[in-house]
């Protein structure tokens, strides 16, 4: 069976541009990956610089090393239908019920429902095999819900299972079930060092564990440098304005702009630097107890750097890398 990676985080945090960079560096060395889109948003296209994402498997990129990354966007409507077909021979009949509106009826009263099409279809391709009895992927990623949702997502089919007693609907979801339960699954968090978002992690992951769902590791996305050093970051938080005054002076006459040419520059703008230096040391302070939060699930961590231009596809390609050398494809 192929490797599942199911990659949630709260909204804001990066998971699309997480879950699209964990394909990239799972698919080098000649791999084959499958990332699938579940919300329906065509962020993964969008990423990637393509044409909006069809209701089938497109190769969107080429991995380090001559892997590939595929692409799906499901599609409930679109999985219903293949579920009728494959399990209920309905072919034609089904493509009419599409046509009367019935599925759409279906997957909006019976919110679980979409989730049993969204989660089985991803399963599927997990599952699947070619002609020579190889699995056709090496890995999946799915960039799946938010945090909020994550549990009842993967957990839909147990409860399908439960309801349906026997039949291909509760085979079906055991089917799902022995996948996303399996040690070949992990569930990945994505975080930013905020208060909201770690504690959104720590309750999400506590969820999923008592679900006796799969954890992987928790992903920092989007970390700043540390642009003070340890003198500056004392000095700021002591309130020493003539410290911090004096060398501010030295730096603008290195710089041509101080001393006689700008009498007062230099004490002009130590307040306003001062008020900056000690926001930063707030955030710093922030980031160290997010940090221990993190630490204190005792799972595998990795840490992705702010991009200050934005995501583009170099920066994918960057993002890539950076969790290849942090061990996360391994």
């Amino acid at each position: 069976m192929s490797r599942l990676h199911v990659v949630s985080g709260k909204g804001g945090t990066g998971k699309t541009t997480v879950a699209a960079a964990l394909a990239l560096a799972l698919a080098a060395e000649g791999k084959r990956t499958l990332l699938v889109e579940v919300e329906g948003r065509q962020g993964i296209a969008q990423l990637f610089e393509t044409e909006a994402l069809p209701y089938e498997e497109r190769k969107i990129a080429v991995a380090p090393g001559g892997g590939e990354v595929f692409a799906l966007a499901i599609d409930a409507e679109r999985a219903l239908l293949d579920y009728l077909q494959m399990f209920y021979k309905l072919g034609s009949a089904g493509r009419a019920l599409r046509k009367l509106g019935a599925i759409d009826f279906a997957t909006t009263i019976a919110p679980g429902l979409r989730d049993v099409l969204l989660t089985g279809k991803a399963c599927e391709a997990v599952r699947r095999k070619d002609r020579t009895g190889r699995f056709v992927y090496d890995h999946v990623v799915m960039d799946a819900p938010p945090t909020g949702r994550i549990t009842r997502f993967l957990n839909v089919n147990d409860e399908v299972a439960g309801l349906a007693r026997i039949g291909p609907i509760h085979n079906q979801a055991q089917a799902v079930m022995r996948v996303l339960k399996s040690p070949e699954t992990a569930v990945h968090f994505v975080t930013l060092l905020e208060e909201m978002p770690v504690q959104e992690t720590c309750d999400g992951i506590a969820e999923l564990r008592a679900a006796n769902l799969p954890v992987g590791g928790v992903v920092i996305n989007m970390v700043r440098p540390e642009i003070l050093d340890a003198a500056a970051v004392e000095a700021a938080a002591n309130g020493q304005r003539a410290a911090v005054a004096q060398a501010l002076s030295h730096s603008l006459e290195r710089t041509g702009f101080g001393g006689a040419r700008n009498p007062g520059l230099a004490e002009q703008l130590v307040d306003p630097l001062l008020a900056e230096a000690r926001e930063h040391i707030e955030r710093l302070a922030l980031e160290h107890r997010g940090r221990a939060g993190i630490a204190e699930l005792g799972l595998p961590t990795y840490e992705l750097e702010l991009l200050g231009d934005g995501v583009d596809l170099a920066g994918l390609y960057r993002m890539a890398r950076e969790l290849r050398k942090q061990g996360v494809a391994r």
